[in-house]
């Protein structure tokens, strides 16, 4: 059991989402970041898919009423178990009663704590991830507030010390060669030119040129993004069309909207550009007031970025099992 003791408006379970209902209204959802959450989960042993807690607001702080092996990944910030510091993206222990810490990451926005067994809710539409727009999924369908509890998931393997103090090197470092730096506070986000990207002739190429700037009223459904507006070259009226996470729109007014994790099943502003999935994670990361610059990529570059990414969990997964293995043999 996890007892949540201080937390801010909209930290939530979430998962790696629920696809296949878009035809019924209903969003896919799921992490901003699901790169951190597969990672998270691959540390404690738990599927990738497990659902976790994804913290978006700080402070945050919890208590586990039993001995329980968690991990923290995502945002550049260290937790803090019983007022000592831990290393992020690692495995550790956690004995009845200790109080877990998360403060406001420096750079990025969104952590993630995963526990071995998983955050146990109920599974809606083979998800337990919280759509907020639709009050249900989640714990209760609501962001989690102070004195809450969550279940954890039964344990195949109830011997979890062996774990204790296991770290991996976060994404951004052990990919550095595939994804490119921030410099001066720009993230760059590769993008595919979409389907009415032609009528915006020159704006088009602006907005590839430009620095945007994350609105603050950019939220868990799309990033708002502001500069010079960009239009098409005429007045075009559009059938509204499916849309998913990565799309970049652009509406009247002529800044550009990502759509995100809790994306709108439809829309009808044309479409501009689609972020590679392999970049959304990063984009997750990201807060507002920042700042991004579409670069084009191109498909097989996006495969290339994805399969790296498999091979990045895929690595952690088999490691896990192997170092407990070999710690347990030393106890």
């Amino acid at each position: 059991m996890i007892e949540i003791i201080e937390t801010g408006p909209f930290n939530t379970v979430q998962d790696l989402g629920r696809p296949g209902f878009r035809d019924i209204g209903v969003t896919a959802g799921g992490a901003m970041d699901p790169l951190a959450v597969r990672v998270g989960n691959a540390l404690v042993g738990n599927a990738i898919d497990a659902a976790v807690i994804e913290v978006q607001t700080f402070p945050f702080k919890l208590r586990f009423s039993a001995s329980t092996v968690f991990a923290v990944a995502g945002a550049d910030n260290s937790p803090l178990l019983d007022g000592k510091q831990l290393l992020p993206w690692g495995a550790h222990l956690a004995n009845e009663g200790a109080v877990l810490e998360l403060h406001q990451p420096p750079k990025l926005a969104r952590s993630y704590i995963a526990v071995t067994g998983g955050v146990d809710v109920p599974a809606l539409m083979g998800s337990r991830s919280t759509a907020l727009r639709g009050n249900f999924g989640g714990h209760e369908g609501r962001p989690l507030s102070n004195g809450d509890r969550l279940e954890i998931g039964e344990v195949a393997d109830p011997a979890p010390l062996p774990l204790n103090g296991l770290a991996v090197v976060d994404p951004s470092n052990a990919m550095s060669d595939l994804f490119p730096p921030v410099v001066d506070g720009v993230l760059q986000v590769r993008a595919i030119p979409a389907g009415e990207h032609h009528l915006f002739s020159d704006d088009g190429e602006a907005f590839w040129a430009q620095t945007w700037r994350i609105s603050s009223r950019s939220d868990r459904t799309g990033y708002r993004l502001s500069g010079d507006p960009i239009k098409p070259t005429e007045a075009i009226e559009m059938r509204s069309h499916g849309v998913v996470p990565g799309v970049v729109q652009v509406p009247p007014g002529g800044e550009p909207i990502i759509q995100m994790s809790d994306a709108n099943t439809a829309g009808g502003y044309p479409k501009i550009a689609g972020v590679i999935e392999a970049d959304l994670w990063r984009l997750g990361q990201a807060r507002a007031g920042g700042k991004i610059r579409f670069v084009r990529s191109s498909h097989e570059e996006a495969r290339r970025l994805e399969q790296a990414i498999a091979l990045y969990v895929e690595d952690i997964r088999k490691t896990v099992p192997m170092v407990k293995r070999a710690l347990s043999a030393m106890v």
